[in-house]
């Protein structure tokens, strides 16, 4: 079987997140996946057909707080559900901070989805105003992750 790519995830994230309240069961070579949405009801649950190791249950969290950017800043946003890295590994330095300058091709964070990982670009030069994301948190999709001041 051929590995999944980021752009695949990204598709079936954006497929499930999309589908409304359904039960969706997904089977790409060993990986089985059975995804149950909205609803709320109690009632009788069907089992799935075979395991689904390839998840684990994750706790139900409320929304993302709501961040004001402030105008003429540009903010650098989750592009998908995942986890947000400010430092390419543990331990090591932030790659920006609060009142850092950046150019447009300096990393400021990573993202992660199912193992796959990207670097986050600042897209403009400027000044590091405000990190609202904590490191290592899981974000939603378009989450204000870092906000820039550009030059003018």
């Amino acid at each position: 079987m051929a590995e999944l790519t980021h752009d695949d995830v990204q598709r079936i994230i954006q497929i499930i997140d999309e589908m409304g309240d359904r039960d969706v069961c997904l089977e790409i070579g060993e990986l089985k996946l059975h995804v149950t949405r909205g609803g709320g009801a109690a009632g009788p649950t069907q089992t799935p057909r075979a395991p689904v190791s390839a998840l684990a249950a994750a706790p139900v969290k409320p929304p993302a707080a709501i961040v004001e950017v402030p105008p003429g800043h540009v903010a650098i946003r989750a592009p998908t559900m995942g986890t947000f890295y400010r430092a390419s590994s543990p331990g090591a330095k932030p790659h920006t901070d609060i009142g850092n300058r950046v150019q447009p091709d300096d990393t400021v964070g990573v993202f992660e989805v199912m193992k796959l990982f990207s670097t986050l670009k600042a897209g403009t030069a400027g000044t590091v105003t405000a990190i609202p994301a904590a490191n290592e948190a899981i974000v939603e999709q378009d989450q204000v992750l870092v906000i820039i001041k550009p030059d003018r």
